[in-house]
């Protein structure tokens, strides 16, 4: 109920005036039955969009962390993102990798579609990253296909860290559903459900235009964290009048946080071991 009332009356009218999505593709989303939606992910605001132009509800898995709040706030916060769809999991790996998973067959099960992004969290830096294999898992066990999903500008409209979106026209592109009955059975197999995901990012990095690199986007922003501690410290020795506290991180940098470290948010790291880069059109 409440994920209706947001998207039609509360939330939906006001985003559609302010940002204007330009849709392509609504028809590749089926009218019934289970389905992953596959989509890149540049903003937070993806899982808003998303769903406010798609004709049927989608459920997308979303870190825990959203729903653990204490007092007032971390209520409403949590009863916020239940009502616009989504589903909490714990992604610290291990068994929480195996929960992920269940969750989202549990939602294609009773045949609803499921959002999901691959790249495993946003974007540092608009290009497109190597995908997670939970997708290729999920689409195999469950026996569905996926469709791949485009968001165009919705890092401009807000950008990481930007907790008030700007008035920016947003785009999403729909593409044609990808089967893979053709794997049925080979869910196990590393190397499928590797060649299954860099097939679903070849189709992402299509429709979005974005450069495609063939790195985790979680170990990008460490490594851009890394590069930035760098140069605080190396800014900080050219200072010697100036020396920060003993316990006071050098040039406001603070432990496990930065510019590029933003905190991750929607799921799709069931990850194997990994294995062959991304395919080529042929």
């Amino acid at each position: 109920m409440l994920y209706w009332l947001l998207k039609h009356i509360l939330v939906g009218p006001i985003l559609r005036v302010l940002f204007r999505p330009d849709v392509q593709g609504l028809e590749n989303i089926p009218a019934e039955g289970p389905a992953i939606l596959a989509s890149n992910h540049l903003s937070f605001s993806d899982s808003f969009f998303l769903p406010l132009v798609a004709p049927r509800r989608i459920t997308f898995l979303a870190k825990s962390d959203y729903f653990t709040g204490r007092g007032l706030k971390g209520r409403l916060t949590a009863a916020f993102f239940r009502g616009v769809g989504q589903v909490p999991i714990d992604r610290s790996g291990g068994n929480a990798s195996n929960a992920a998973l269940t969750s989202g067959l549990r939602i294609l099960h009773a045949g609803d579609l499921l959002g999901i992004y691959p790249e495993g969290t946003r974007s540092p830096d608009g290009r497109l990253y190597r995908g997670r294999t939970g997708v290729a898992r999920m689409a195999l066990e469950g026996k569905v296909p996926v469709i791949p999903v485009a968001m165009i500008d919705t890092d401009k409209a807000q950008p990481t860290g930007q907790v008030v979106p700007k008035i920016h026209r947003i785009g999403v592109k729909i593409g044609a559903p990808l089967d893979f009955s053709r794997y049925e059975g080979m869910e196990e197999d590393r190397f499928v459900l590797r060649s299954i995901t860099d097939e679903i990012m070849y189709a992402l990095m299509e429709l979005s235009g974005q450069e495609y690199v063939d790195v985790y986007a979680s170990a990008q922003k460490k490594r851009l964290l890394a590069a930035a501690r760098d140069r605080a410290k190396d800014l900080e020795s050219r200072l010697p009048h100036r020396h920060a506290a003993a316990d006071e991180p050098a040039l406001g940098v603070v432990e496990g946080r930065g510019v590029a470290d933003a905190p991750d948010d929607n799921a799709g790291d069931v990850e194997p071991p990994s294995g062959t880069a991304l395919p080529r059109a042929s």
